[in-house]
């Protein structure tokens, strides 16, 4: 890791940035910042984590390297998020070809990420910075030739809980959004809220005001519990989200998967006498009632048959195993219905 350097070589940042929503200052922030105070806390607290957030770049002929100069908190040594991975990911056709820690002294620092020799130019490449801490990237450059920023992808907009959000995948680019994206070729937005992600109507408002040439709902099981919810209100519910992001997106494709898998809370009755396997009918019959009520860009994927027991790390958050299986059968869907052409993997 480089010390930083003081000079006008250092590029802007922001062409190179994929995955953003809405920017504060120089930060990317998954909440709009003008909207903030009608967000319940949990959601405006997640938001304020870059998940999903990275860099694509191509590089030009003699490119050794890639530099980039960012701003972020390392946690503590008695801090929990210490042993959670603190390294920049660099990424192409698929597979991760090298990580770099960075720990910036003062607040700041420079991470060079080598380039494979021989490869480069032409082609993408992806940079997956440590998420849990909250980097900002001040500046780009070159080492030993130039870089530039990748040509842009249409944008998936992708909505959902933790488990949306990526927990327990063992790297941000493991995490079944980002898993997807690259099979589908798309830009994809995560706007996973660990703890929450219960319909919140003002998240859907949200989502109406976001750009997307494709649209995924995933929630739920956070329904059950923390926050109790009936059959009957998770369909409401389900309807008034999805009413509320069509007021935004009439025409744009939007897939819904409905709860996945959770061995607890299936046959077990929350506060207000549902299980998760009641809720996730209520979100399957809404979601084909307003098919039949004439939207044809919505389609259901059930999530109950994606997972299987040996693919959640906890009863709940899917290993990495289970991730690639949300991916593929997200992937899937969207290819199933025609929603998008089928794009090489970045």
């Amino acid at each position: 890791m480089a010390s930083p350097r003081s000079g006008e070589d250092w590029l802007d940042p922001l062409p190179f940035l994929r995955g953003t929503a809405w920017l504060d200052g120089p930060r990317a922030v998954r909440a709009d910042p003008a909207s903030l105070g009608v967000l319940p806390w949990d959601v405006s607290e997640r938001a304020a984590l870059p998940i999903g957030v990275r860099l694509e770049f191509t590089a030009g002929p003699g490119t050794r390297a890639v530099e980039l100069r960012y701003r972020a908190r390392v946690p503590g040594p008695d801090e929990r998020l210490r042993d959670v991975a603190h390294s920049f990911a660099l990424w192409r056709d698929g597979h991760c070809l090298t990580e770099t820690s960075g720990e910036p002294a003062g607040g700041e620092a420079v991470v060079t990420l080598p380039l494979p020799a021989g490869r480069e130019g032409g082609g993408a490449y992806t940079v997956h910075p440590p998420e849990s801490q909250a980097p900002v990237v001040l500046g780009v450059r070159a080492v030993g030739g130039e870089v530039r920023p990748a040509p842009p992808r249409p944008r998936w907009v992708v909505h959902g809980d933790s488990i949306t959000e990526g927990w327990w995948a063992t790297r941000p680019a493991h995490a079944w959004p980002a898993v997807a994206g690259r099979s589908l070729g798309l830009d994809t937005v995560n706007l996973g809220y660990a703890g929450s992600a219960r319909g919140e109507l003002p998240v859907a408002q949200q989502l109406a005001t976001l750009p997307a040439s494709l649209l995924t709902l995933a929630w739920g099981t956070n329904c059950w519990e923390p926050v109790p919810t009936s059959a009957p209100l998770m369909y409401e519910v389900t309807r008034a989200f999805l009413t509320l992001v069509r007021r935004g997106h009439p025409d744009t494709p939007l897939l819904v998967l409905s709860p996945l898998l959770r061995p607890a809370a299936e046959s077990t009755a929350n506060a207000l006498g549902a299980t998760l396997a009641d809720l996730r009918r209520a979100m399957e019959e809404a979601v084909r009632d307003l098919r039949a009520a004439g939207d044809r860009r919505l389609a259901l994927l059930p999530g109950f048959p994606v997972l299987a027991p040996e693919h959640l790390a906890d009863g709940l958050h899917p290993n990495d195993a289970g991730h690639a299986r949300i991916a593929a059968a997200v992937a899937g869907a969207v290819r199933a219905h025609g929603f998008l052409q089928a794009r090489a993997a970045a």
